[in-house]
């Protein structure tokens, strides 16, 4: 570890001569690893949240491995929050067995919180280091190749606390939700183009999950997730705050159980849902009464739907239309006048190659809380199904059952659920 010029800072790689670094660790809470463009040294940035003032270290991506993440983990008990993104010193999936193994042994992380992986070929070697944090609240992984059921069933296992998982674009099926319903404090779940998962995922989830606040479901109109899903959610899941659908295609038959169940239903968009038109907007004006905002993209509602919002869901507050070419302005001029007050409608009928939905991200203060749009313009990093010819798939096949393997000889199999 190398003292650069100036102030604070700091350079690592795994083949520094301290690989057990002599950094004032014990304050340390939050790591950010991240790769730069063009591949310039110094890519990574390590935040220190160390009191006083923060402290910046530097990280070559080059030559930054499993080995260094093992001795900044022991140089550094009390850290929080580990966040990975598009690092390039780590081994490929064929290295990533030899990461799992007793070969390379991550220290017990009993301070981490937060952990996120994101555009990462071989995120699978950090299954170890999640699997030895029993107090971590949020995982995110996210863009990340491999296959993630079995992994998924160690760390759910290992880690039954978890509250909040992201998991996006990931080769990741309903038995991979299946062991994500054992976190039975689970409360916030972020599906994101995940085309394996079906309803009988989110049934496994709903049925114990029961403390579920958020749900955001991009189903990537794939229709393998629908009215069955939605319906045991409403059923298990009677917390629900915020729920997303974008390419989801609910219909009158599970808004209704949702209006009726899930009686704290505060924010819900509904995006490129191709069911949902004026029956399902009247429904929800009749059944969710605490319903304070609406996102509407990009289907096929018409005013007479709209209209029905002019006597229902009293709480509403906020209502943003776009792609909605049945509604009419002067419908929407209509609503804002009836309504009056403080209530906020607007009107986007501009056609867009943006596909994605929007979302209202509850953790504002004072309950000031915003929905925004989610993109389709996500980086993304194929998966390894995708294999340009045979050959190469086999020997990504290949690779992955090596990891796998590697992995049930470490942990063993998960329990049953």
């Amino acid at each position: 570890m190398d003292r650069k010029a100036d102030a604070g800072l700091w350079c690592l790689s795994e083949d520094s001569e301290n690989i057990n670094l002599k950094l004032t660790g014990n304050k340390l809470l939050r790591i950010s690893l991240f790769s730069s463009k063009g591949g310039r040294r110094g890519a990574f940035a390590l935040f220190v949240a160390a009191a006083p003032a923060e402290a910046l270290t530097d990280v070559d991506s080059d030559r930054f491995g499993p080995k260094a993440f093992v001795a900044v983990l022991r140089s550094c008990p009390l850290l929080e929050d580990l966040s990975v993104k598009r690092l390039r010193g780590l081994p490929d999936t064929a290295g990533a067995t030899t990461a799992i193994t007793e070969e390379i042994l991550f220290p017990p992380a009993s301070s981490l919180r937060s952990v996120c992986l994101k555009d990462l070929y071989s995120a699978l070697c950090f299954v170890p280091l999640v699997a030895s944090s029993p107090n971590l609240r949020s995982l995110k992984i996210l863009r990340c190749s491999g296959s993630w059921d079995l992994p998924l069933e160690v760390i759910a296992a290992r880690v039954p606390g978890l509250v909040e998982l992201h998991l996006e674009k990931l080769q990741v099926g309903d038995r991979g939700l299946s062991a994500v319903s054992a976190c039975a404090n689970l409360e916030v779940l972020f599906l994101v183009k995940t085309p394996e998962c079906t309803d009988a995922g989110i049934i496994s989830v709903a049925e114990k999950c029961h403390k579920l606040r958020k749900l955001h479901i991009d189903g990537w109109r794939t229709n393998r997730i629908g009215d069955h899903g939605l319906m045991a959610v409403a059923r298990g899941c009677p917390d629900l705050q915020e729920l997303v659908l974008i390419g989801v295609n609910p219909t009158v038959q599970s808004l209704r159980m949702l209006g009726e169940h899930c009686r704290s239903l505060e924010r819900l968009a509904l995006c490129g849902c191709e069911t949902v038109g004026d029956p399902e907007i009247i429904c929800l004006a009749e059944r969710c009464a605490a319903l304070k905002k609406l996102c509407i993209k990009g289907c096929p509602v018409s005013d007479r739907g709209m209209w029905a919002l002019n006597g229902g869901c009293p709480s509403l507050v906020k209502v943003k239309l776009k792609r909605c070419r049945g509604v009419s302005y002067e419908c929407i001029e209509n609503l804002k006048v009836v309504r009056g007050g403080s209530f906020s409608i607007s009107l986007d009928i501009v056609l867009e190659r943006d596909a994605g939905g929007a979302i209202e991200n509850g953790g504002q203060e004072a309950g000031q809380v915003q929905i925004t749009e989610l993109t389709d313009q996500m980086a993304a990093m194929d998966l390894p199904t995708n294999a340009t010819n045979a050959q190469s798939s086999a020997q990504a096949s290949s690779r992955m059952r090596s990891v796998m393997s590697a992995l049930r000889r470490r942990f063993g199999n998960p329990p049953a659920l």
